[in-house]
């Protein structure tokens, strides 16, 4: 049995972030898919399987036609892991530029002394 892909799988490609951007608004029809990308229609048919498994789109049939919807809620996944290192980084961020701020302002103090000291 093959594990479950997961979301970060998913948009690892980029045909496949393009397939989600076209449907985010709207369901498209399978077919108005496959005719945007360069490959065959086998190609498309893999990356929607890989979407759908990893549960961010719906493929439903209306008559002859399959049209594949958006769920976006599993994007939250990435949304939560990209934000740990966010507010990672804006912390060790928000310190350098302290530590430069304190830097030229001790820099500006030491050039207003030695001026200070050279007018005398």
């Amino acid at each position: 049995m093959e594990a479950r892909r997961d979301v970060f799988q998913a948009i690892a490609d980029p045909t496949r972030r393009a397939i989600i951007d076209m449907i985010a608004q709207q369901p498209v029809n399978v077919n108005t898919i496959a005719e945007q990308f360069d490959v065959s229609r086998q190609a498309i048919s893999l990356h929607l399987k890989i979407l759908s498994e990893c549960g961010l789109l719906n493929i439903k049939q209306l008559g002859r036609e399959r049209l594949c919807e958006a769920k976006l809620e599993k994007l939250n996944e990435v949304h939560e892991w990209v934000g740990q290192y966010h507010k990672l980084w804006t912390g060790r961020l928000n310190a350098l530029k302290k530590f430069i701020e304190q830097e030229e302002l001790e820099s500006n103090k030491k050039k207003a002394k030695n001026i200070n000291k050279s007018k005398k």
